[in-house]
């Protein structure tokens, strides 16, 4: 099943947010105006988007309030890719040079904090102080889950438990925050909350795993940046860790990651894309997903659930 298969019982709405994210470039800045048209262009899947449409299916659907919240929850993701990039000094995102490569590092960080600011303005309207808060503690978390993995020096018996801290921080707290905000805006009860929750955490736990074996088996024309990225900016992602734990006379990615080795990348991904750990990566996903799928067992058995099941098993399968 394709992901337009998927969208269909709220790819309507979908396209109002999408309505949505092009007003934002309508400001009288001109500069700021081309760099917002420039970074939400073509921006993705909007899949935290969809989710926060669909976890408002489950009781008051009120666009009114629900296509705002899934454009902050876009523009936030925007934000922090545009952030990323500059921290990450990396060349390309989706396929064309990033902002701080096409312009330069001050533009591009105060893109950033205009998208920061848009999309927490957008939430405010809302006037939900439940969301309110939840978008200001997903900030806090991405933020300094992100400042904790750059202090994190290389340890292979901890690796693990740091990658899960980091990308529960950088990904899953935000497709949580996603379902989350949806649940709560279309006033459904706790009950209901708590497993849009359980389903966007697991959901997202599982997105950033499959992406980050796709860093190692991907193709560079799907993807829209280089195979080995990852490891080029100095992330030891669970592909890297998985290796090094079951070859730990083998210290090539302690190198890459210690030393700056960026003649060793290539080796590095060969070696992965040769070992049992991608099938072991996909199979934790999987797991991941299966808690997902779990979590949304308890909503009523519509065409929206089985959306959400649907969407836990495209991101296994995914390719990029």
């Amino acid at each position: 099943m394709n992901l337009s298969d998927i969208y269909e019982p709220i790819q309507g709405d979908l396209e109002k947010v999408e309505q949505s994210l092009e007003t934002v470039a309508d400001v009288d800045v001109p500069l700021l105006a081309q760099l917002l048209r420039y970074a939400l262009k073509d921006g993705g899947k909007r899949i935290r988007s969809a989710l926060t449409l669909f976890s408002g299916k489950f009781h008051d659907y009120n666009l009114d309030l629900l296509v705002p919240m899934a454009t902050a929850v876009e523009l936030l993701h925007s934000a922090t890719l545009v952030h990323d990039d500059i921290v990450d000094n990396s060349p390309v995102r989706r396929g064309k040079p990033t902002v701080s490569r096409a312009w330069d590092e001050a533009r591009a960080l105060l893109l950033g904090d205009y998208l920061f600011a848009k999309a927490g303005s957008l939430v405010a309207s809302a006037g939900n102080l439940r969301v309110i808060k939840l978008f200001g503690q997903t900030l806090m978390t991405i933020s300094s889950g992100e400042l904790r993995q750059t202090d994190t020096i290389f340890d292979l018996k901890r690796a693990r438990d740091h990658y899960y801290h980091w990308i529960s921080a950088k990904t899953a707290c935000l497709f949580s925050t996603a379902t989350e905000s949806g649940a709560v805006l279309s006033q459904s009860p706790e009950d209901i909350i708590k497993t849009m929750i359980d389903y966007g955490y697991n959901f997202g736990m599982a997105f950033q795993i499959v992406d980050d074996v796709l860093d190692f088996i991907g193709e560079e024309a799907e993807m829209g940046k280089p195979v080995g990225s990852d490891l080029s900016e100095g992330a030891l992602t669970l592909p890297s860790i998985l290796f090094a734990e079951s070859h730990p006379e083998d210290n090539l990615f302690g190198s890459v990651i210690e030393n700056k080795d960026a003649g060793n990348i290539a080796l590095a991904v060969e070696r992965v894309r040769n070992s049992p750990v991608i099938d072991e990566c996909l199979a934790i996903a999987s797991n991941f997903c299966s808690q997902a799928c779990q979590a949304v067992e308890k909503l009523p058995d519509n065409s929206f659930r089985q959306a959400l099941l649907d969407l836990a098993a495209y991101i296994i399968q995914r390719r990029k």
